[in-house]
């Protein structure tokens, strides 16, 4: 949620921050400005709405001329979209852009209200920039320290003082931001995108570490003003792999790269035929004997923990609890030592995610990551980690990084079951194989399923409501189904365990309401069938994802896809390709801005 940017080196200022600030919009956000020091002052360009509105009114209003400079997208929390709410906001001699929730803005207000300072704007970001110049005596690092202080809640800080034009000051707790490291010039991010355009170097920011930027160097202090000597980190990728390659969209690029992603996650963690995931802390000894397993995520994430629940209860026979991070970090669960927490996390600086990682670790669990980008909060506060080796996935919709999630659980389930002694060697060599022809198969499904997918979304795109049904691990992959057309097309959908349609969710059926059904799983075909029969019966349009061997009466469904036929366990893996060619069809025929869907943000890093 939010995009910061900052740079101070030799290129036009104005220039690097918009482009920057365009790599992060994938993040989410209603407005933008930027702050530039123009010829010893700083001046402040800000606009409600996209960016094309920004860069409209400075190319009326004049741009800022200058080498050093601070911008900013913001998602609104306090005060609605405006150009007096958008960042960044100023005090006399400060101006700031900020991610994050400040809880105790109000306290903080009151007290500079009752000093004379004059607010402008309803943001909490505003306080800060004011307690900031309030506290300002000369020295930007005693001020930093002392404001930072007095801050409740997550906050990623980019401040300039009009003092020291040559500098931009950087700070964070709980929310991600990065030192960008360049030749004659330095950068702060909120995500590497925004920089690999001109550096793939940076550092990693730790809790109340302060870096002071110049274009001569970086330097970096904790809350002591004692140098922090910090590791410099290289993207493992380049600005070609953030870019769209050719495709309209980057959600129809990534999920065309799930092949690739699932390869670059899997492969290098089979040895022998078996997985072997020592090099993420897990081995056979300390993994056997936990007793209980809780799976923590948001969303998307979730949805690939409940797979994940089918697979190692079936395989393991481990118990398994999937809890909403937000749920799980405030119904004071019962979980302690003997247990595994594992926590999914696409960014890995969720908010509600990490906080349900450090609770589960003080209450003497063992902690598992599942994340995807190297370096971040979640990844190296955990026991043990699992790199989920996706890329950049830029479209805020997951595909690829939900289908590596999916393959990292398989993996783990499947180690597991073999640690405890649950399956063979040979049924885990079998299961593992299934598990390496996925991307192939996968693959197949991209190729042959394109077309019916664009069809069947034109079936879609006038629906008012829909429901996604399914059994066991199809009902699980039924709740990303039924996500990923809401969250881009818009259209109401819900997921529904198909057996428990006739307990109440069956009146919601009328003609023409469209039901997507997934039957993939051979003991559960039966019944599955049956319930949509009750259905289509009652009018409803009918979307069969079915395996291809599987001889299904046709009047039973209006339009068939057609997967094919794997492990019965992996078949999650195939169903969910369709339905994301789907998702995405409709949103594209709807007019939609697929890649950047209404109220929504990428990475959410405030409760």
């Amino acid at each position: 949620m939010c995009g910061i940017v900052g740079y101070a080196g030799f290129r036009d200022c104005s220039e690097v921050l918009i482009h920057a600030l365009t790599k992060l919009e994938y993040r989410g956000y209603d407005s933008a400005g930027i702050a530039v020091f123009d010829n010893g002052k700083i001046k402040v360009c800000k606009s409600q709405g996209k960016l094309e509105m920004l860069k409209a009114k400075m190319e009326r209003e004049g741009r800022p001329q200058g080498h050093v400079g601070i911008g900013h997208t913001r998602w609104a929390t306090h005060g609605e979209p405006s150009d007096v709410n958008s960042h960044p906001h100023s005090g006399a001699k400060v101006t700031i852009v900020h991610n994050g929730i400040i809880e105790n803005y109000r306290e903080l207000k009151e007290f500079l209200s009752s000093k004379q300072v004059k607010f402008v704007s309803e943001t909490d970001t505003e306080v800060v920039a004011q307690l900031l110049n309030y506290y300002y005596d000369g020295n930007p690092l005693d001020t930093i320290i002392k404001t930072i202080g007095e801050l409740e809640g997550s906050f990623a800080l980019g401040i300039v003082f009009e003092d020291f034009p040559e500098q931009i000051y950087a700070v964070r707790r709980e929310s991600p931001l990065i030192v960008g490291v360049g030749k004659g010039e330095n950068y702060i991010a909120s995500d590497v995108p925004a920089i690999l355009k001109y550096t793939r170097d940076y550092y990693l920011l730790d809790h109340d570490e302060i870096a002071v930027l110049s274009s001569e160097g970086v330097t970096i202090y904790d809350e002591h003003k004692e140098v922090v000597t910090k590791q410099l980190m290289t993207a493992d990728w380049d600005e070609d792999a953030a870019e769209k390659g050719g495709y309209e969209h980057f959600m129809i690029k990534e999920i065309h790269e799930q092949p690739n992603s699932i390869n670059m996650t899997v492969k290098p963690r089979v040895e022998d035929g078996l997985p072997n995931l020592s090099e993420c802390g897990i081995t056979h000894e300390n993994i056997k004997n936990f007793k209980n397993i809780f799976v923590v995520a948001c969303g998307t994430a979730m949805h690939a923990g409940m797979v994940g629940k089918y697979v190692i209860e079936n395989l393991a026979r481990i118990p398994v609890t999937v809890d909403i991070a937000s749920e799980f970090r405030y119904r004071n669960p019962i979980v302690g030592k003997g247990d595994l927490v594992i926590i999914i996390s696409q960014s890995g600086e969720t908010a509600d995610s990490l906080a349900a990682l450090r609770l589960a670790k003080s209450l003497g669990a063992k902690t598992l990551a599942i994340v995807n980008a190297k370096g971040s909060t979640i990844a190296r506060e955990a026991d043990m980690l699992i790199y989920t080796h996706a890329g950049p996935e830029i479209a805020v919709a997951s595909t690829k990084a939900y289908i590596v999630q999916l393959a990292v659980m398989y993996l783990f389930g499947f180690e597991l079951a073999l640690a405890k002694g649950r399956i063979t060697e040979e049924k885990c060599r079998e299961l593992t194989s299934a598990l390496l022809d996925t991307p192939e198969l996968i693959e197949s499904i991209l190729k042959n399923d394109l077309e019916k997918s664009q069809y069947i979304s034109t079936q879609l795109i006038t629906a008012d409501s829909l429901l996604y049904i399914g059994r066991g691990l199809d009902y699980a992959l039924s709740m990303e189904g039924s996500l990923k057309l809401k969250e881009i097309s818009y259209i109401h959908s819900e997921s529904y365990a198909a057996g428990e349609l006739k307990h109440g969710t069956i009146s919601l059926i009328e003609p023409g309401m469209p039901v997507i059904a997934v039957a993939t799983q051979p003991e559960l075909l039966e019944k599955t069938v049956s319930n949509v029969v009750e259905v289509k019966s009652r009018g409803a349009m009918v979307v069969l994802i079915t395996r291809e061997d599987f001889k299904i009466d046709e009047n039973a469904y209006d339009y068939r896809i057609d997967i094919p036929a794997t492990d019965d366990t992996l078949m999650p893996m195939l169903a969910a390709i369709p339905m994301q060619l789907v998702a995405y069809y409709t949103s594209v025929l709807r007019g939609n801005d697929v890649d950047k869907p209404r109220n929504l943000a990428k990475s959410v890093t405030v409760e």
